[in-house]
C-alpha cells in the first residue's frame, strides 16, 4: 500500500530533499563519480544525502504504480523462484527482471513491478523478500 507515502509539492519542502534527488541523478547518470562529488555539486552535507537518500523519490509523469528493487542473491538454487512466488502471492506484476552474472556467489537482480494491486504494504513486501533464504538485501530504488 503507498499509504505510507505523500506527494508534497516541492516549494512546502526544504531545499535539501530537491538536492538530495538531485545528487542521485548525479551518481546514477554517471555525471558524477562519487558521493563526495555529487554532495559538491548540489551543495548539501555528506550525512543529508544518506539520511534521505533511500526515502525521497521524485514521481513519473504518468503517475502509475509501479516500483523497482534491487536485490542482492546468493547463488543458489531456486531463490528467484521463491521471489517470484512471494511477488506473486501478492498480486503484483512483473515489468523487467534484469540478473547479472553471479560473481563471488552473489547476484543482483533488479526486478520492476506494477503494484496497482499490491495487497501489502512495500516495506511489508521488502521484509517478506528479505526473509527469503539467500536474499541478502533487498532495496527500493526507485517508485512512481
Amino acid at each position: 500500500m503507498i499509504k505510507d507515502y505523500l506527494i508534497v509539492k516541492t516549494d512546502v519542502l526544504p531545499d535539501f530533499f530537491e538536492k538530495v534527488l538531485q545528487a542521485r541523478m548525479l551518481l546514477e547518470s554517471g555525471q558524477c563519480e562519487s558521493v563526495s562529488d555529487a554532495i559538491k555539486v548540489v551543495g548539501i552535507s555528506r550525512s543529508t544525502y544518506y539520511k534521505y537518500k533511500d526515502t525521497v523519490f521524485s514521481p513519473s509523469e504518468d503517475r502509475g504504480r509501479r516500483f523497482t528493487l534491487s536485490m542482492f542473491l546468493s547463488d543458489k538454487t531456486g531463490v528467484l523462484s521463491d521471489i517470484l512466488n512471494c511477488l506473486s502471492t501478492h498480486q503484483t506484476n512483473i515489468i523487467t527482471i534484469h540478473q547479472d552474472i553471479p560473481i563471488n556467489h552473489m547476484a543482483i537482480v533488479i526486478i520492476t513491478l506494477d503494484g496497482r494491486h499490491l495487497d501489502v504494504p512495500i516495506d511489508t513486501l521488502k521484509q517478506e523478500l528479505k526473509a527469503i533464504d539467500g536474499v541478502c538485501k533487498v532495496r527500493l530504488i526507485a517508485m512512481e
